[in-house]
């Protein structure tokens, strides 16, 4: 069985905020204003849905076996996260959450925001696929570089990164957490 990567939808907000939520942790409780797990997934479910934040379903991109979600990767470049944190912030002001949302990109770079695979589906090749996806939709639109945050404890991702050919380029701070930014050239 081949697994496809395809623009994600509307429709598989469920099968995605979960992945997001393992992804990046506590930086949801920041991103939706809620401490509450089922809180934040619902959060997390509105925000896929929309078009004006970086995880809506215009910037996510699923790895699907038979049309189950195994894993997901979200994109955008740094210019545009800038744009979509100001209309979240925005957007959570209207429900009394005031956050600042961190900057996790240089307006230059490609970003991988999110890359997730189901627990289920981890040692299959999918997280390598997801990021040679992203690569390569980078270089599609032009990119020189694409870069990603990875937290200082996760030993393991960063391996993966820099066996692919990312670099540790600086230290990076979201929400008061130390991390890695590791970029890799597009040419």
């Amino acid at each position: 069985m081949s697994i496809l990567i395809r623009q994600a939808q509307i429709t598989e907000a469920s099968a995605i905020a979960p992945l997001i939520y393992d992804a990046i942790g506590d930086i949801a409780n920041n991103l939706t204003g809620e401490h509450e797990l089922q809180k934040i997934l619902a959060s997390l479910e509105q925000l896929i849905k929309q078009t004006t934040n970086r995880h809506s379903y215009l910037n996510t991109y699923v790895a699907v076996q038979e049309e189950y979600v195994l894993g997901i990767v979200v994109l955008y470049d740094g210019k545009q996260g800038k744009v979509l944190d100001r209309q979240l912030e925005a957007q959570l002001a209207t429900k009394m959450i005031h956050v600042s949302l961190d900057i996790e990109a240089h307006d230059d770079e490609y970003y991988i925001d999110t890359v997730c695979v189901s627990e289920k589906a981890r040692g299959r090749g999918i997280g390598t696929k997801l990021l040679q996806f992203a690569e390569q939709q980078g270089k599609e639109l032009g990119y020189d570089k694409i870069s990603l945050n990875v937290e200082l404890e996760k030993v393991d991702a960063r391996r993966l990164y820099e066996r692919m050919g990312y670099v540790v380029t600086e230290p990076w701070t979201i929400i008061e957490e130390p991390f890695h930014h590791m970029v890799k050239l597009l040419h």
